[in-house]
């Protein structure tokens, strides 16, 4: 198998190939020439999927080959999304998808560079403001592709493409009925592939954390190093909040959360928040003093049980739960947690 290519705004002379082989993960480091352009040989005795990963992690383009096989990457690291793989069926029905969607594909592409920049920049006047905005404006645009993954799913339901569609734009989404939605629109044999079965598993994995299930149960340590029990709270609710100790959005969600605090009833509502640092341990976070209800320092950050039970797939992430112990909303903004609460009362009521 070769895989050639040429990429363009590389700022590494080099490229990082990873794969499975046996149940490990294997990786290659290929040189890359003052042109982006490359070459990568491998032998293989089946299909496999290969990563290449440019510019230090900062992204990804993946590319799916078979033994005896010849593909040709073409694009730019700035915009992997768009980046090109041709040579066989599946990455030539991945190409018509971005082909299809290609304007899509380019504001998500120059947005996510935007955010990316920004982050790395303290130059930037209402630096919230601003990120607010684009971070709104990227999930329509993932709104919009997830629907047109979804068409081309529902067209092609034979094909593997649509298991790696599926898996590009569901398997990280908040929506398990989505997810579970579009596994049902496959057919064949590609249903009975260890790649969909791994899918459903997922599928059946993230239900369990959905809206209206049954809240996971846990077991934590705050600060303090005493126990903390999901049943511990029964009968209340249940305010959620995942955070980290950098960066912006996590501590406006803390000062914001701080306020619902102030005005919710204290004998029916309970707060707790996990940080998630991977990096940063003991917890030192002069904010974290002020806060008035239980913290976690998860010291497993995101490899933590609490994060896989809740399918928590970024941070800050809010998650409600009902007096019932079922989930009530994930993925709540602080700004909604009080009225949210408030409503569910006057509807038992």
């Amino acid at each position: 198998m070769i895989i050639r290519g040429e990429i363009s705004n590389l700022e590494v002379p080099y490229i990082l190939v990873t794969y499975l082989s046996a149940d490990t993960l294997a990786i290659d480091t290929v040189r890359v020439n003052t042109k982006g352009k490359f070459s990568y040989t491998n032998q293989i005795d089946t299909l496999t999927s290969f990563s290449l990963y440019l510019n230090n992690y900062e992204s990804a383009a993946v590319v799916f080959a078979d033994k005896g096989e010849t593909l040709k990457v073409k694009g730019d690291a700035l915009l992997p999304d768009l980046i090109e793989v041709s040579g066989n069926e599946i990455n030539d029905d991945l190409i018509l998808f971005k082909t299809q969607n290609r304007e899509l594909l380019m504001q998500r592409g120059q947005l996510l560079l935007n955010l990316s920049r920004e982050s790395q920049s303290d130059t930037i006047t209402n630096k919230s403001m601003i990120r607010h905005d684009e971070m709104t404006k990227l999930q329509l645009l993932n709104h919009e592709l997830t629907s047109q993954a979804e068409e081309f799913v529902k067209a092609n339901p034979t094909k593997l493409s649509s298991l790696i569609l599926i898996n590009n734009f569901f398997m990280n989404s908040d929506n398990p009925s989505a997810l579970e939605r579009v596994l049902g629109y496959l057919k064949g044999d590609v249903g009975k592939t260890e790649y969909a079965a791994q899918l459903k598993f997922y599928s059946e994995k993230i239900n369990r954390s959905a809206e209206g299930a049954r809240m996971p149960y846990f077991m934590l340590k705050d600060k303090d190093d005493k126990n903390i029990y999901s049943h511990d709270f029964n009968g209340k609710y249940l305010l959620l909040s995942f955070v980290s100790t950098a960066g912006i959005e996590s501590r406006e969600t803390i000062d914001l959360l701080k306020e619902v605090y102030q005005v919710v009833n204290k004998d029916s509502v309970d707060f707790l928040t996990i940080y998630i640092d991977s990096d940063v341990y003991p917890l030192d976070y002069l904010e974290n003093d002020s806060i008035p209800w239980k913290v976690v320092p998860e010291k497993r950050s995101w490899g933590a049980d609490i994060v896989d039970a809740y399918n928590v797939q970024y941070i800050p992430f809010n998650i409600l739960i009902a007096p019932d112990g079922n989930i009530k909303v994930r993925n709540i903004p602080a700004q909604g947690v009080a009225d949210a609460i408030r409503n569910s009362t006057t509807e038992e009521d």
